[in-house]
């Protein structure tokens, strides 16, 4: 399959400069460095040069891409699928059944995406064959090593004999590149801002705390801003939990992601940020790069970002795709802008009382089958429209897992479509619908 149909199949009229670059240096060099804000289209520029080199005929896994996080390997391999390139695609990562894993390795995809853990976890029980993996990504690198995953990697860099290719992609500038990586000399792909904590469209903004507690403050300012699309930053897991109980017992509907949560918790909270259900995301910094979460208005940074890093991904969460945007630094008595943070950052004052943000216009609905189920988008959009008599601007989004779909009605709907479809079947089958907890 050529790029043109690749693209044609995404969707997408036209590649951006930095993902031309990616293609025109894989044809050239064999170690390739990409570094580019997050949200900028790395997946597509390390995707497209895999596909020019894979080839039919061979059997086995043919190029390995190791990703820091599981939301992250997820996106990958559903950007690839959606590319319909006839090759096949496996993810695995933490939280996985290994059995589900090791059952699709046998027969074996032509590329195949990770986690670091898992992916070492695989190659230590022999469970696929690296001899014909001739190609390397380790995307968003800097991030695998902040979390600590170096001795991971270099098992898993060590056990691939015959690479040819090593593509390394960074949203940050490293002072150097791991000798484990077994890249010396990379061609670089740099479009990395001169300025990177400064976003076109961005605000930055301050909170000063006074005479109350924080969370009082993030809750006052939560209630001014209306609740639009919103990231609250936090530095640890607790604070994350603890801002969660303040927002339930004021009734504003929310979610948390964080590393301790279980994969499926975490997939369904980004899926009801994505679709309107919940339009506050409390996270720690695991959420500020390679998630899909687009439209974001306002990112608040509860706990004060502790490098410059990372603050240029919190906020690269929103303003992107020449949106605009708002970033909040609350800070108590006692602290100050940091001193990496060079722009003018306007006071704002959150002292008067507000009323409550309205509740979202949507809510979830559960269904228990999935594509494993041999249940598509069609099928849930057949049922909801023609057996729940859902009107189609009733219906948003709707997002099919492995064993599970998630649908968004309009939350004033929602009750009596459940009262609607009670009886109901897809494909035949009895299956378990639900509003989504």
């Amino acid at each position: 399959m050529n790029t043109h149909q690749a693209l044609k199949n995404l969707k997408i009229e036209a590649l951006n400069p930095m993902q031309l670059d990616s293609l025109a240096a894989a044809k050239k060099h064999n170690d390739i460095l990409i570094l580019s804000p997050t949200g900028s289209g790395k997946t597509l520029a390390f995707l497209l040069p895999l596909l020019n080199h894979f080839e039919k005929d061979k059997a086995g896994v043919q190029a390995l891409i190791v990703v820091p996080s599981r939301e992250l390997s997820l996106q990958i391999e559903q950007v690839f699928k959606q590319m319909s390139t006839g090759f096949k695609v496996n993810c695995c990562y933490g939280g996985h059944a290994t059995r589900i894993e090791k059952n699709n390795l046998e027969h074996p995809p032509t590329l195949l995406v990770g986690t670091p853990g898992r992916i070492a976890y695989h190659l230590r029980l022999n469970n696929f064959d690296t001899k014909n993996i001739h190609a390397l990504v380790l995307d968003e690198f800097d991030k695998a090593l902040e979390f600590g995953f170096q001795d991971d990697m270099s098992y898993i860099i060590s056990q691939l004999k015959h690479l040819k290719k090593r593509t390394l992609t960074s949203a940050t500038k490293m002072k150097e590149i791991p000798s484990f990586t077994g890249v010396k000399h990379p061609f670089e792909i740099n479009y990395l801002p001169d300025v990177p904590a400064k976003l076109e469209g961005l605000k930055l903004k301050f909170v000063r705390v006074e005479n109350k507690e924080k969370l009082d403050t993030l809750i006052s300012l939560i209630y001014k801003t209306g609740a639009k699309p919103t990231l609250v930053f936090c530095n640890h897991r607790d604070a994350v939990d603890r801002i969660s109980f303040m927002l339930e017992k004021k009734g504003l509907a929310h979610d948390i992601f964080h590393g301790r949560m279980e994969q499926e918790d975490r997939e369904r909270a980004l899926i009801k940020f994505r679709n309107g259900s919940h339009r506050i995301l409390v996270t720690t910094d695991l959420a500020s790069r390679g998630l899909d979460i687009p439209e974001i208005e306002t990112v608040i940074h509860y706990q004060l970002p502790l490098t410059e890093d990372s603050f240029i991904h919190r906020n690269g969460r929103t303003a992107r795709m020449n949106a605009k945007g708002t970033s909040y630094l609350i800070l108590a008595e006692e602290e100050t802008i940091p001193a990496f943070i060079t722009e003018d950052v306007e006071e704002e004052k959150v002292s008067g009382r507000y009323e409550a943000p309205d509740m979202p216009p949507w809510s979830t609905l559960y269904i228990g089958a999935g594509k494993k189920d041999k249940i598509n988008k069609m099928d849930i959009v057949g049922m909801l429209l023609q057996k729940g008599k859902l009107q189609k601007d009733e219906l948003g989004l709707i997002e099919v897992l492995d064993h599970s779909s998630y649908a968004a009605i309009k939350r004033n709907k929602i009750d009596s479509l459940l009262r609607t479809i009670k009886d109901e079947k897809i494909k035949g089958r009895k299956i378990k619908i639900e509003v989504s907890k």
